[in-house]
């Protein structure tokens, strides 16, 4: 069984689900060094929300409790949300989410709305200016799903305190600077992470 919890930076990230609806090019998924040595995150089957809450000791002891993954944690919408009502009533420290933004067309509901209250921070990984270099780059199950991407950063920014969105440095200078004006544009904050390949 790969690891449910690990810590990063004094930040506890919870390994939700292999799944996922992207299959980027970029994932350290796909790359044989995967996080680094000691970090086995491949799950033997995904974690219920009991196991999950059994391997995070001492909430309060972290900065930020973070739902990710080697896949994407939102395909688990109901554990997530378990968890994090769970969570909400033992400690203050902030819980973030890191996702693709795919789960609002899945599930058919408004996340962003149901994760109101419970999530402070989420950061939807947008990865490129258009839904044609989205599909080049992330290779998601549904051509038409980067629509529904922006879609998702609009109703986060309604229902979520701190929106995020983030790219990976593989696309040029000029597709990075169109990210980050679509990002302003929709009101919420950018972030450019470093290719770990």
């Amino acid at each position: 069984m790969g690891m449910i919890t690990y810590t990063i930076d004094n930040r506890l990230y919870i390994n939700v689900t292999n799944k996922c609806t992207n299959s980027c090019i970029f994932c350290i998924r796909n790359t044989p060094r995967g996080l680094g040595e000691g970090y086995d995150l491949w799950l033997a089957k995904d974690p219920t929300a009991d196991e999950i809450l059994n391997s995070i000791k001492d909430p309060q002891k972290y900065d930020e409790i973070v739902f990710c993954g080697y896949g994407e944690p939102l395909i688990r919408l109901d554990t997530v949300i378990e968890v994090a009502k769970r969570l909400k009533e033992k400690t203050s420290v902030p819980l973030r989410v890191n996702t693709n933004g795919h789960a609002s067309y899945i599930h058919k509901k408004n996340v962003p709305q149901l994760l109101s209250n419970l999530i402070d921070r989420i950061s939807i990984s947008l990865n490129a200016p258009n839904k044609e270099r989205y599909n080049e780059i992330c290779r998601p199950f549904s051509e038409d799903i980067y629509d529904y991407v922006i879609e998702f950063i609009k109703e986060s920014k309604k229902y979520i305190k701190e929106v995020w969105v983030s790219c990976v440095d593989i696309i040029d200078e000029e597709e990075i600077k169109r990210c980050m004006e679509l990002a302003k544009n929709l009101g919420v904050n950018f972030k450019l992470r470093a290719y770990e390949g």
